[in-house]
């Protein structure tokens, strides 16, 4: 046999087995993964007990991820987490799955998904608004007077009422106790119902002592608690869906247009 039909030999032999699936990751050549794999909430269940892991499992769905099952699971603390399961079932994973193109974790939207709350439960009337209060879309952040990411975020809100009148913001004072001088800061605000006193104070500069006393600040403490608020800023949409740090206008304006839907 020659070179040039050795050659070519080897090459359909490769194409021969490309084509069989051999090499394909999850072995579904053609088609959807759904058409030739599932799996249920016991099916993963008993998957992961062999680790000794507590968590119950919740919901399985397929990953945005080719070959991987979403598991959503129960922490500690009664809320969920996503954990990731191989089509195999002989690997799990934990961590943030990031979408390259969009520099997104898949993971924590899909963690903000699941640990969702309903907006309805925080009161709004103490809030500090920036934006038309009857807004369409009413996003709500607990904020604190000194924190740099405050002001950062602060800066991005301004950008997103400038662009859209139909999103306004709910700021809940949350001054945090490794900052001495918010907490005066921050009834100062509440009194006022001052997004002016906001931004000077976010901005470094001196406000007027309060003028009042409220307990605001101790219902806020309390109710972020309850939902698992540590850190400011965290931002609440009107979906429910609960994201701590600084987000950019775009972003903001990214999360407000493409809710979630319950159930998916």
């Amino acid at each position: 046999m020659n070179y040039k039909a050795l050659k070519i030999l080897l090459i359909g032999a490769t194409l021969t087995l490309l084509g069989s699936g051999a090499f394909a990751f999850g072995g579904c050549s053609e088609g959807e993964c759904k058409d030739c794999h599932s799996l249920s909430i016991e099916q993963a269940q008993e998957a992961i007990e062999p680790l000794g892991v507590k968590s119950e499992v919740t919901d399985v769905r397929f990953s945005q991820v080719p070959g991987l099952w979403e598991v959503a699971v129960t922490d500690k603390k009664g809320g969920q987490i996503p954990v990731y399961l191989d089509f195999s079932l002989s690997h799990l994973i934990q961590g943030d799955i990031i979408e390259i193109a969009t520099r997104q974790s898949l993971t924590r939207m899909r963690h903000a998904e699941l640990n969702h709350i309903n907006p309805s439960v925080i009161p709004l009337e103490d809030a500090v608004v920036l934006g038309d209060p009857e807004a369409k879309h009413k996003v709500i952040v607990f904020d604190d007077t000194e924190c740099p990411f405050c002001k950062k975020m602060q800066g991005e809100m301004h950008k997103v009422v400038e662009k859209r009148k139909d999103i306004a913001f709910f700021i809940k004072m949350l001054p945090l106790k490794i900052h001495p001088n918010a907490r005066d800061k921050a009834t100062a605000i509440i009194c006022e119902k001052s997004i002016e006193l906001l931004d000077k104070s976010l901005a470094g500069e001196e406000i007027p002592p309060p003028t009042c006393e409220t307990d605001v600040i101790e219902k806020n403490a309390e109710l972020a608690a309850g939902l698992g608020i540590k850190s400011t800023p965290t931002v609440i949409l009107p979906d429910g869906r609960i994201f701590p740090g600084a987000k950019s206008a775009e972003d903001i304006i990214s999360l407000v247009d493409n809710p979630f839907e319950d159930g998916k």
